[in-house]
């Protein structure tokens, strides 16, 4: 078995570089295989490629939302939790994304113990 086999894959897409390197230190340090993102196209594209356990995706990214993304995941992966990150002017859109079966969300600017705490109740459930 390799050390990559049994654990937890999260996927990590958000289109700011600091927020990416930071979540993919976070969760790489608690044990977590991360895949990071800062281009949802070659998320999305990934996404048709392999399914994640826990995708954690920032709600505003240019062309391409966090809802679009959440779409995606739902037809390709109906068993990954997905996380959506969103600042403070966009919770109606995090609202919606509860609605559409978003597992959580995490409002901007987030605290590197929240998120840690949001991935790892969401990694225990089944």
């Amino acid at each position: 078995m390799t050390e990559q086999e049994g654990k937890i894959k999260v996927m990590v897409l958000d289109d700011e570089h600091i927020a990416v390197k930071t979540l993919q230190r976070v969760l790489g340090k608690a044990g977590y295989q991360v895949e990071a993102f800062e281009d949802p196209h070659q998320a999305l594209a990934r996404l048709e490629e392999t399914c994640f356990d826990i995708v954690v995706t920032d709600v505003v990214m240019g062309d391409i939302d966090g809802i679009q993304v959440l779409n995606k995941v739902r037809q390709v992966c109906p068993q990954t939790r997905v996380i959506i990150i969103t600042a403070f002017a966009m919770m109606e859109m995090a609202r919606k994304a509860m609605e559409k079966g978003a597992f959580d969300f995490v409002a901007k600017p987030f605290d590197a113990q929240a998120i840690r705490e949001v991935v790892d109740r969401a990694a225990r459930q089944d």
